[in-house]
């Protein structure tokens, strides 16, 4: 009779295919699902292969609760000279003077810049989710849907695009907070300059989410007008083209 001993080590190095062949089809059928299909959602492009191998690096391992030089574990020197690359990245990236690269989606930095900037209760003005905008933005079964009073501008019949006028007007009556520009399913150019207008004339704050056109704005194709932008991680910010997955 033959006895197999199984220890951490074996468990370790065994490749996916072996420990779990259920996922590892999973993973295949996901691979094929996208050679075989266009995917026009900027946000939701190929991350390159750079990209892949340092999520699936050993900084998977390790717990980094706080901030570089502030954290709550020990043994994070590493882990910190990785995120201030990040933060330094992003920062000289877009001109910005702060950034936070911690949200693990764009779902998560939205959720972080709403609680930043106002209180539940408070009013936020965006496109309605029927109209191209995204969940964050107010949804009634989202956080922000639940938190916050939410009012939703919308896109005109015949142009599809948004009425800048009647969103003045909308603005002025409903009082927000934060006015959103920024959603998931409009493809136009954003009217910066007549958001930042709007926003300074009923003093609310101007929240940009690009997560969808982030790649226009760092290589200063797209006009940014916000001191408080977010975007989900950047696999449409790659610095050269990435192939499509072999």
């Amino acid at each position: 009779m033959t006895t197999t001993t199984i220890t951490s080590a074996t468990i370790s190095n065994q490749p996916l295919a072996e420990l779990d062949p259920e996922i590892a089809a999973v993973l295949e059928q996901e691979l094929g699902r996208q050679r075989g299909t266009l995917e026009m959602i900027a946000s939701e492009n190929f991350a390159p292969r750079a990209v892949m191998e340092a999520q699936g690096s050993v900084l998977t391992n390790k717990y980094a609760e706080g901030y570089p030089g502030r954290r709550y574990y020990g043994g994070c020197e590493y882990v910190d000279v990785a995120e201030q690359l990040a933060i330094d990245r992003v920062k000289a990236l877009f001109g910005a003077e702060y950034a936070n690269v911690q949200p693990h989606s764009g779902a998560q930095a939205n959720a972080a810049a709403l609680s930043a900037m106002i209180t539940p209760g408070d009013k936020i003005l965006g496109l309605s989710l029927a109209h191209g905008g995204h969940l964050t933005h107010g949804m009634k079964l989202n956080f922000s849907g639940k938190l916050y009073n939410v009012a939703a501008y919308q896109v005109e019949e015949d142009s599809f695009r948004v009425d800048m006028d009647k969103l003045r007007e909308q603005a002025i009556a409903e009082k927000p907070q934060v006015i959103i520009a920024g959603w998931s399913a409009y493809p136009r150019h954003l009217d910066f300059a007549a958001f930042r207008s709007i926003a300074d004339e009923v003093g609310a704050l101007l929240w940009t989410d690009m997560a969808h056109f982030a790649g226009l704005v760092a290589a200063g194709l797209h006009p940014s007008r916000c001191r408080t932008p977010t975007s989900s991680p950047p696999r449409c910010t790659r610095r050269w083209p990435a192939p499509v997955p072999a």
